[in-house]
């Protein structure tokens, strides 16, 4: 069981510290609304299509009831909601990655996003 008051008194240590050192941090979560808006600039969510994500699922070996759950939460896009709730909509953007390519574009993006994100913040 996650204790969310340890994790963010953890994580808001972590992140003043690398404010201090004007170092940027890239934190990957499956949902948003606990973490608290001033603390990203960027907010990726990444989205795939159902026969692939049911697919990737099944590789993984989730059972019924997970993929099930996984799937309902994709096609209700329960995490794009969350993150367009709790955070500016200007820094949230949904990524596609269903395919390979889709994938290898998101990681040159992210790559371009740091680069400038350091430009800026040197």
């Amino acid at each position: 069981i996650l204790d969310e008051d340890k994790l963010l008194d953890l994580m808001e240590s972590m992140l003043q510290e690398c404010a201090e050192e004007n170092v940027g941090i890239v934190a990957d979560y499956h949902s948003c609304e606990l973490f608290p808006e001033r603390w990203f600039d960027l907010i990726l969510v990444l989205r795939a299509k159902t026969d692939v994500l049911f697919d990737r699922l099944s590789v993984r070996g989730y059972n019924e009831k997970k993929r099930s759950e996984n799937l309902e939460a994709e096609i209700m896009q329960v995490v794009l909601d969350e993150a367009r709730e709790s955070y500016d909509l200007e820094i949230v953007h949904e990524v596609p990655s269903n395919t390979v390519e889709e994938m290898d574009s998101n990681v040159e993006r992210c790559k371009a996003w740091v680069e400038q994100w350091t430009s800026n913040n040197s």
